[in-house]
C-alpha cells in the first residue's frame, strides 16, 4: 500500500529519525521552539513572499506513520523497539505561530514557528521546508510579475516545466496567492478553485488544412470568446485571415475574444495585430502574450508601450529560474526554556523565541521592520508595530479554519501595496531593505557566546 506525498510522514531525511530516536534515548522531550526564516535574500529579490502555510499545517494535522511505514524502518535495522512503538502513536501536539500567506517579509524574520515536544519538533523539520520554501519561492517570484504588469491578466502556463506534479499544483497556488489571475492547470482548479484558463497550442493549426479551418473550428468548439493562437506560420497573415472570419463567427453568435502571441517580437507583433484589429471595428480583442516571459520582460514590453493585454507566464514562474532557490533554515532558537545559538561561521542564529514587529511610515508603507524576543513584545512596554507571527496550531489542532485562497489573495495585495516604490522595481534596490535586531537579541546572543566560552 503506498502513500500520498502529502500525508506520508516517511517523507523526511532520514536523520530527523535518528535523531528522533536518540533524544528518546536520553530522555529529551521538554518543550523546542524551533523558527523557519530566510538567512538572506537572493541578489535577485527586494523582497520575499510568505505562501505554503495552509500545506504545513495540513501536514501537521495529519501526521502518522502507517503500519507500512513501521514495517519499513523495521525491515531497514537501526531503529528501537522503543523508537518503533513511539512512531505508531506519534502525533503532532505541539503550537505554531505563522505570518498569514501572502505577508511581505525579509531576511532573518521568521515566517513559522513550531513549539512541541523536541522529538516532534524535530521531526517535522524536513517537509516544513519542504512546502514553505517551494510555494514562497513561487509565490515571490509571481509578485514581482504582478508588480511589474500593473494590472495586466497573468495566467501560470508552469505545468510542463514544472518539477513533478506536486510542484505544479502549488506554484499554480502560489502565483494565484500573489496576484495571478488564473492557471492553465486543470486539477490546479479542481483542487484549490482556481480560475481555469486555455487557448490553444500550435499542433492544432497545423492539424487543418489551413489556419482559417482552424480558427473556424476552434470558435465553434470553443464559442464563449475563444482566444486564437495567431503565430504558426505569419502573424500578420494570421490576423487578417482572422479579421476576415471574424463577421461569419459573429453570424453564429460567435465573438472573438482574444489572440494569442508566443513568439518572436512580442511588442512589434502586437503593435501590428492591434492595428489591424481596430482597423476591422474588433477594438474589444484582447492581445495576450506568452512564451519565455518574466517581470523584466513584462516590464520592457509595457514600458515600451506594447498593447499587450495579459501575459501566460510558464518556466520563468514555475522554476524561479533567476532564484529558483532561497536560504531558507528551521533552527532551534530555546529547549527546555532555555535559549539556543547557533555559531557556525557565516551561519549564527539570533537565540531565543521571536517576533515580528513591523512599523509603517507616514505614507502608509512599510518603514522598519524589528525583531524582537517574544517575551518583551507580550508587555505592556511594547514597542509599536504590527505583530507579524500569529497564533495558528494549538496542541496539533488548528485555531480556527483555513482561510479562503480569495482571503489569502487579498491579504497580499494589501501588502504589496506597502512596498516602498524602490523595492517594487524588478532590479534590486540600491538600499536593500533589513530587519533590526532588537538590542535585547544581541545582548542574548553576547551573554550565549560568553558562556559557551568560558
Amino acid at each position: 500500500m503506498t502513500t500520498s506525498p502529502d500525508t506520508c510522514a516517511l517523507l523526511t531525511d532520514t536523520y530527523q529519525l535518528t535523531m528522533l530516536q536518540a533524544y528518546l534515548e536520553e530522555g529529551m522531550s521538554q518543550q523546542a521552539v524551533f523558527e523557519l526564516y530566510v538567512r538572506r535574500l537572493p541578489d535577485a529579490r527586494n523582497f520575499l513572499v510568505a505562501a505554503g502555510l495552509e500545506q504545513a499545517l495540513q501536514f501537521l494535522e495529519n501526521l502518522a506513520f502507517t503500519p507500512d511505514d513501521i514495517a519499513w524502518l523495521e525491515r531497514q535495522g537501526g531503529f528501537s523497539r522503543r523508537a518503533l512503538d513511539h512512531l505508531r502513536s506519534l502525533r503532532f501536539e505541539g503550537d505554531v505561530h505563522a505570518m498569514p500567506e501572502g505577508t511581505v517579509f525579509f531576511a532573518d524574520e521568521p515566517i513559522l514557528r513550531v513549539s512541541a515536544p523536541l522529538p516532534q519538533a524535530q521531526l517535522v523539520e524536513s517537509r516544513l521546508l519542504n512546502l514553505v520554501h517551494f510555494e514562497t519561492v513561487v509565490a515571490s517570484k509571481a509578485a514581482r510579475m504582478v508588480l511589474a504588469a500593473h494590472g495586466r491578466k497573468l495566467v501560470d502556463f508552469g505545468l510542463r516545466r514544472a518539477h513533478g506534479a506536486e510542484a505544479a499544483l502549488l506554484a499554480a497556488r502560489a502565483a494565484y496567492i500573489a496576484g495571478f489571475d488564473g492557471t492553465a492547470t486543470a486539477e490546479a482548479g479542481r483542487r484549490f478553485g482556481i480560475p481555469v484558463f486555455g487557448t490553444m497550442a500550435h499542433s492544432f493549426v497545423q492539424a487543418h488544412a489551413s489556419e482559417r479551418e482552424a480558427f473556424a473550428a476552434f470558435a465553434r468548439a470553443r464559442p464563449d470568446h475563444p482566444t486564437l493562437l495567431v503565430d504558426t506560420y505569419d502573424t500578420e497573415a494570421a490576423v487578417r485571415r482572422l479579421v476576415e472570419l471574424a463577421p461569419e463567427l459573429q453570424r453564429s453568435g460567435i465573438r472573438i475574444g482574444g489572440v494569442r502571441l508566443d513568439s518572436g517580437d512580442l511588442g512589434a507583433q502586437a503593435r501590428t495585430a492591434r492595428a489591424l484589429l481596430d482597423q476591422a471595428g474588433l477594438a474589444d480583442v484582447t492581445i495576450f502574450a506568452s512564451g519565455n516571459v518574466d517581470e523584466h520582460r513584462i516590464a520592457a514590453l509595457l514600458a515600451d508601450g506594447a498593447p499587450i493585454d495579459g501575459f501566460g507566464v510558464g518556466t520563468s514562474l514555475a522554476t524561479s529560474d533567476d532564484a529558483p532557490a532561497l536560504d531558507a533554515v528551521y533552527k532551534l532558537q530555546s529547549y527546555a526554556g532555555t535559549a539556543r545559538r547557533k555559531r557556525s561561521p557565516g551561519k549564527a542564529t539570533w537565540p531565543g523565541v521571536k517576533q515580528v514587529l513591523r512599523s509603517l511610515g507616514d505614507d502608509g508603507l512599510i518603514e522598519r521592520d524589528v525583531i524582537q524576543l517574544e517575551e518583551h513584545v507580550s508587555r505592556a512596554s511594547m514597542p509599536s508595530g504590527e505583530a507579524l507571527l500569529r497564533p495558528c496550531m494549538r496542541g496539533g489542532r488548528r485555531i480556527a479554519p483555513p482561510a479562503s485562497l480569495a482571503t489569502i489573495r487579498a491579504h497580499c495585495a494589501r501588502q504589496l501595496a506597502l512596498l516602498p516604490p524602490s523595492l517594487r522595481l524588478p532590479q534590486c534596490a540600491a538600499q536593500p531593505f533589513r530587519a533590526v535586531i532588537s538590542d535585547k537579541i544581541h545582548a542574548l546572543a553576547q551573554t550565549l557566546d560568553a558562556q559557551a566560552q568560558g
